[in-house]
């Protein structure tokens, strides 16, 4: 899967600037490869980066609409329609990591096959997978896990692949999600695999390597949310990490899409990570703590990641604020 670039990642209606997370990530860590944002009325989520129309960003050499949107239901609204359809009679690709597919809706497939563009739908596997082993395979991984969705176990994953090649170790960042699957170039939507086969399909995604080489696997939803539990547990067998990373948001009132419902304890969530990824790696224990303290000042922030480390015994950092040495310190102890 070759997707064209530059981008120009397209907000639509985002309802809160959580929602437009593949955009950000794709913005963040590939911003060579975006012209600017385009957003619909109604849009309640800003990357920072310039607002153009679909003709200004052709101007600028756009070749690909990136959805840049994760909705709830990862659903097509009409309301988009006339605007993919659009940028396709304009001469763009589109790719998205819905799951509903760009290719399934009829107006917009037919369209690019009458114009000859491409239709990524990027969270829909390419190819089957076996069933998993549990077999134990050589090479080192690390797994960002979550109390959470969406508290920057990409983000995590992505900072500690690159702190690692800084030091001028082996490493590679394994995405599992569409926003990650955009910024790295392959990887597989786990949250797309039929159940029985998650786990196989990460096994594939991380297979045996070398003993010195590091595969940073991107988590998924979390073993504490009653809507994503099951995709989280299949990844976390299936990925056999030596190495887990527990990622969080402090002050976050309840667990995502689900109000009523707080965040567990971060001492609850681990025990109950590191049980469970026993099962197909005995050696698994969580090396550290990540966490998103956007919603801090920094005192208030550097106060939270001391408390943390000091009631589970291990370094607690904002991946973002400070970087993530002590995380990668601790993984090659």
């Amino acid at each position: 899967m070759q997707i064209a670039a530059p981008y120009l990642l397209f907000l639509g209606d985002a309802a809160d600037q959580l929602a437009a997370k593949t955009a950000d990530g794709i913005a963040r860590w590939r911003p060579q490869n975006v012209v600017g944002q385009l957003r619909l009325p109604g849009c309640r989520a800003d990357l920072g980066l310039p607002d153009v129309t679909l003709e200004q960003a052709q101007s600028a050499g756009a070749r690909t609409l990136v959805v840049g949107v994760a909705n709830r239901g990862g659903v097509i609204p009409a309301g988009w329609l006339d605007t993919l359809s659009r940028a396709i009679e304009l001469g763009f690709d589109l790719a998205a990591g819905l799951h509903q597919r760009l290719a399934d809706q009829p107006r917009l497939a037919a369209v690019a096959a009458q114009l000859g563009r491409r239709l990524f739908d990027v969270r829909q596997p390419d190819r089957g997978f076996e069933v998993g082993t549990g077999l134990l395979r050589p090479g080192k991984r690390c797994l960002t896990i979550g109390t959470d969705c969406s508290v920057g176990k990409m983000f995590t994953a992505l900072a500690i692949e690159k702190d690692l090649k800084a030091r001028g170790l082996k490493a590679d960042f394994r995405a599992t999600g569409q926003t990650g699957i955009l910024i790295a170039g392959s990887g597989v939507s786990v949250d797309a695999v039929v159940a029985d086969f998650i786990s196989g399909a990460t096994e594939w995604l991380a297979p045996a390597n070398q003993d010195d080489h590091w595969d940073i696997i991107e988590g998924q939803g979390s073993l504490a949310h009653p809507s994503y539990a099951g995709v989280s547990l299949g990844l976390l067998h299936g990925a056999q990490a030596q190495a887990l990373v527990l990622c969080t948001e402090p002050g976050r009132p309840h667990m995502r899409g689900l109000p009523g419902r707080p965040l567990p304890p971060l001492g609850e969530c681990l025990t109950l990570n590191e049980t469970c990824a026993r099962l197909t790696c005995p050696a698994a224990r969580v090396i550290g703590i990540a966490a998103n303290t956007a919603g801090m000042d920094a005192m208030q922030a550097r106060r939270w990641l001391d408390d943390a480390a000091d009631l589970l015994g291990l370094p607690a950092v904002d991946p973002l604020r400070g970087g993530v040495g002590p995380l990668v310190d601790r993984m090659l102890q």
